[in-house]
């Protein structure tokens, strides 16, 4: 009897792609005087855009990334899955931008802190373009906003052009963790990517962003293409993955496989909720559906 795929619950996914970490953000910088705006970002993806937006920042998240000029010298507030709420408090923040995948584990947290944090939706590529320009209306900044929205939509325009009339291929994701992997469904931003590019993911029926992988079910739909994204320590999932597949005698009956149709994505471009990478990712996208 055919087994299904199952869907995996928000809060389970959160907890397998979130851990904890014991590194300590820098000591803060001096407080400025009361600001209109005393806007915190824990993340990167929101920092890159709030740069875009030529808007001040009193907080930023602890990254390996090199974060914007713009943002030299700014107080760290800890890391994306690990925020120091009394760093953030300190602040006397007016906004705390998070995003929304982020919603279910740390909106309890800040709440406990007494600490109100947005969590803005970055999850597919349109829904990433109505958050700049809400942001841009917010903090007037309408047409910084606008210019950048406008720049993926002219990304998208160029790759609906250049699909058209083309055979679409069917598409396998995997979001790799450590010690385990997800399949994403077109719910999800990398699925978003792959069905910008004219992808056909082979879990359309799911309706959630990532479920638990059954590789015979997924065998039965034999995508033309399977993509591996590495997250959290990307060395060791693609040392997962390259196991994974030689170990895992099934693989090898898959056309991907056969046809050595199977890429990893690189976790700086190809991130699990949207970024100002995205039209690098698109075009990537868009080379690996048609080489």
């Amino acid at each position: 009897m055919k087994r299904k795929t199952l869907a995996l619950s928000i809060p389970l996914l959160l907890g397998l792609m979130i851990g904890c970490s014991s590194e300590q953000p820098a000591a803060p910088t001096a407080v400025d005087g009361a600001d209109e705006h005393r806007i915190v970002s824990t993340t990167v993806a929101f920092t890159e855009i709030m740069d875009v937006l030529e808007l001040d920042l009193v907080g930023i998240p602890t990254s390996s990334k090199p974060l914007p000029p713009r943002y030299d010298g700014i107080t760290e507030v800890g890391f994306v899955k690990n925020p120091d709420l009394e760093v953030i408090k300190w602040l006397k923040p007016t906004e705390v931008l998070s995003v929304s995948t982020l919603e279910y584990d740390l909106k309890p947290i800040f709440g406990s802190a007494d600490i109100n944090a947005n969590f803005l939706n970055l999850d597919r590529v349109e829904n990433m373009q109505q958050t700049i320009r809400t942001m841009g209306e917010k903090y007037d900044r309408p047409q910084q906003a606008a210019d950048l929205a406008q720049k993926i939509d002219q990304k998208i325009g160029e790759i609906e052009k250049r699909i058209e009339g083309k055979e679409k291929p069917t598409v396998l994701i995997l979001l790799g963790i450590p010690g385990s992997y997800l399949a994403a469904t077109e719910h999800s931003y990398l699925g978003d990517l792959a069905r910008l590019c004219g992808g056909i993911n082979i879990l359309a029926e799911q309706a959630v962003e990532y479920v638990a992988p059954n590789t015979e079910y997924l065998q039965e739909k034999n995508p033309d293409i399977i993509l591996r994204a590495a997250h959290g320590m990307p060395e060791q999932v693609v040392e997962m993955f390259e196991q994974e597949f030689k170990e895992n005698d099934i693989w090898k009956h898959f056309d991907a496989v056969k046809h050595d149709r199977v890429y990893d994505l690189e976790e700086e471009i190809f991130g699990t909720t949207g970024s100002l990478e995205v039209i690098k990712a698109l075009d990537e996208m868009m080379n690996l559906l048609y080489p």
